[in-house]
C-alpha cells in the first residue's frame, strides 16, 4: 500500500502562507486544520499553512515525510444518528523547527501574506521567563519566540499597520489572548525593543481570547488497520476525534471579516465577550463530568459511553444538567438546551472510549471550580439545595474512600487530600468517630473545598442522607429516589 505524501496523494503545493502555528500536535491537527481545510474548499480563503516546531524536542518527522498531508476521521453522534467523517487535509504547506532553523523561522516574518497566527503550547505555554536572551535564537518559551519573530516583521515591513498578524491562541488558560499579548509586551521590554514596536503590537494586531471544544483521542490504533483500508494508502499521521467541534472567538468586526466562517457549517462563533461561554462550557460539559464519575463509578461503570448507556445515570446527568445547571445560565432557553443536547450527544459517541478513572483526577479541585458554584448560585436562585448536584458530591465523598464493594479505586488527587480522606476513614472504619462526624470533618475542611460547606444551609444533612440511602439500597435505587 503507498505511503502518504504529495505525490502519491497528486496534491501540490499551492497555497500561499497565510498562518503560522506554532505547534503539530494532534488536536491543532484535527481542529485548526481541519477548519482552514474545510473554509478552503468552501470559502475563497486560500490559506497555506507553516507549522512552527515550538519545543526542543522532536523533530516532527512524520509530518515532513509526508509532506505536510494527514488524514483526520471524526465521527459522534448528531441529533441521534451516527456520523462519520474521514478528510484528506493538505493546507499544511511548510514545517520549520525553531532550534534548527531559526532563519526559516525569522525569514517567515518577511511573508508579506502571513496574517494569522495560532498556537496550543499547552497551558504552561504562555508564561514569560526572566532567563530568555534575544541572541539565544531561539529563546525558550513561546511568547519570546513570537515576540522576536513579531519585531523582525515590524522593521522589516517598517511598522506597516496592513501587515499586523490576528492572533488566535488556543490554549486552555483564562484570557489566553491578552495574557498572550501582555507577555510580548514584556518580552519587548526585556529585549529592549522599541517604543514604536510596542505602539505597533496595540494597534495593528489581533490578539483574540478564545475558546475551543472538541475532544481529540488520537491515532485510533485499534482502528487504524480498517480505516488505512477503506483510505488505500498508510498514514502515520492519522488522527481520530469526535465529530463535535466549538470555537469561540472573543474579537471585532474586522476580525470576523477575515475569517469567513459564517460561510460555513462550522461551529464557530464570534463574541463581545467570552466569559459567559466559558462559564457555561465549564458548568456543563465539565460539571457533567465530574458529578457523573464518582456516580457511574461506585454503579460499576468504567466508560463514559456506558454511563450513558445506563437509563438511570444518563437520567440522572440529563436532569442535573436541565433542572439544575441550566437554570444558573444567563443564556436563552434554546441556546441552553442546545449546548446540554450536543453534550449529552458527545457523551454517548461509542467510538470514544473515555475512561471515568481518567477523568477523575483530581476530582476534589474540578468539585470546587465546575460544580460548586453552581451550586451556590442554584441555591440563591432557587431558595434550595440542588439535589442531584448534592448527590454528586456525596458520591464523590464515598468514591474518596478508595475502595467501595470490596474493589480498591485508583484515586489520583494532591496527596495531602488523599491523606486527609485516608486518615478520616480510618477513623471512621475503626468506630472513633460516627458518619455525621466524619463528614462535618470532610466538609468543613477549607483547604479541599476553599470554604467551609457546612455553613451552606441543609447540605451537611442532606450528604448524610444520600450516604445512608446508598448503603441500605444501593447508588442506583438511591438515584430513583430524587425527585
Amino acid at each position: 500500500m503507498k505511503n502518504l505524501n504529495r505525490n502519491t496523494a497528486n496534491k501540490s503545493k499551492t497555497l500561499p502562507i497565510r498562518v503560522m502555528q506554532f505547534g503539530g500536535g494532534n488536536f491543532l491537527r484535527a481542529f485548526v486544520d481541519w477548519m482552514i481545510q474545510v473554509l478552503n474548499e468552501e470559502t475563497d480563503f486560500n490559506a497555506g499553512v507553516a507549522i512552527i516546531k515550538p519545543t526542543e524536542r522532536g523533530d516532527y518527522k512524520e509530518l515532513k515525510n509526508q509532506d505536510g498531508l494527514f488524514t483526520v476521521v471524526l465521527d459522534g453522534i448528531k441529533k441521534g444518528e451516527l456520523i462519520a467523517e474521514k478528510k484528506l487535509v493538505s493546507c499544511v504547506q511548510e514545517i520549520f523547527h525553531a532550534y534548527n532553523e531559526w532563519d526559516s523561522y525569522l525569514a517567515l516574518a518577511q511573508n508579506p501574506d502571513v496574517r494569522f497566527v495560532v498556537s496550543n503550547t499547552t497551558e504552561a505555554g504562555i508564561k514569560f521567563n526572566p532567563n530568555d536572551r534575544i541572541d539565544a535564537n531561539p529563546p525558550k518559551e513561546f511568547p519570546a519566540k513570537l515576540t522576536i519573530w513579531l519585531n523582525h516583521r515590524f522593521n522589516y515591513f517598517k511598522g506597516a499597520i496592513a501587515k499586523g498578524c490576528i492572533v488566535l491562541p488556543c490554549e486552555l488558560i483564562e484570557d489566553n489572548g491578552s495574557v498572550l499579548k501582555n507577555n510580548i509586551l514584556k518580552y519587548a521590554d526585556h529585549f529592549g525593543f522599541s517604543e514604536a514596536f510596542k505602539e505597533w503590537i496595540e494597534t495593528a494586531n489581533h490578539f483574540c481570547s478564545t475558546l475551543v471544544d472538541r475532544i481529540v483521542s488520537g491515532y485510533p490504533t485499534d482502528r487504524a488497520e480498517e480505516i488505512v483500508s477503506n483510505l488505500g494508502y498508510t498514514d502515520d499521521l492519522l488522527v481520530a476525534g469526535e465529530y463535535y467541534h466549538s470555537w469561540v472567538i472573543q474579537a471585532d468586526a474586522q476580525v470576523q471579516k477575515e475569517l469567513p466562517f459564517a460561510r460555513t457549517d462550522l461551529n464557530v462563533e464570534f463574541v463581545d465577550d467570552l466569559t459567559p461561554y466559558r462559564e457555561m462550557k465549564v458548568r456543563v460539559l465539565n460539571g457533567a463530568h465530574t458529578a457523573m464519575v464518582p456516580v457511574a463509578y461506585l454503579a460499576g461503570i468504567r466508560l463514559v459511553k456506558e454511563a450513558m448507556a445506563d437509563d438511570v445515570v444518563s437520567n440522572f446527568v440529563a436532569s442535573l444538567l436541565l433542572e439544575e445547571t441550566a437554570k444558573t445560565l444567563d443564556f436563552s432557553e434554546k441556546i441552553k438546551n442546545q449546548f446540554v443536547a450536543d453534550v449529552l450527544d458527545r457523551f454517548r459517541n461509542p467510538l470514544l472510549k473515555h475512561q471515568l478513572i481518567s477523568i477523575s483526577l483530581n476530582s476534589t479541585s474540578k468539585f470546587v471550580a465546575r460544580l460548586l458554584p453552581t451550586l451556590k448560585d442554584y441555591l440563591n436562585s432557587q431558595g434550595k439545595l440542588p439535589k442531584r448536584i448534592v448527590f454528586g458530591l456525596s458520591a464523590l465523598i464515598l468514591f474518596y474512600r478508595g475502595e467501595f464493594n470490596g474493589e480498591k479505586i485508583d484515586l489520583k488527587d494532591d496527596q495531602n487530600v488523599l491523606d486527609f480522606f485516608s486518615s478520616t476513614y480510618k477513623k471512621l472504619i475503626a468506630n472513633e468517630i460516627q458518619l455525621k462526624q466524619m463528614l462535618q470533618m470532610v466538609l468543613s475542611n477549607t483547604v479541599i473545598w476553599k470554604e467551609d460547606l457546612t455553613k451552606l444551609d441543609g447540605l451537611a444533612e442532606a450528604v448524610l442522607e444520600n450516604i445512608e440511602t446508598i448503603h441500605e439500597n444501593g447508588i442506583k435505587n438511591a438515584i430513583k429516589t430524587l425527585k
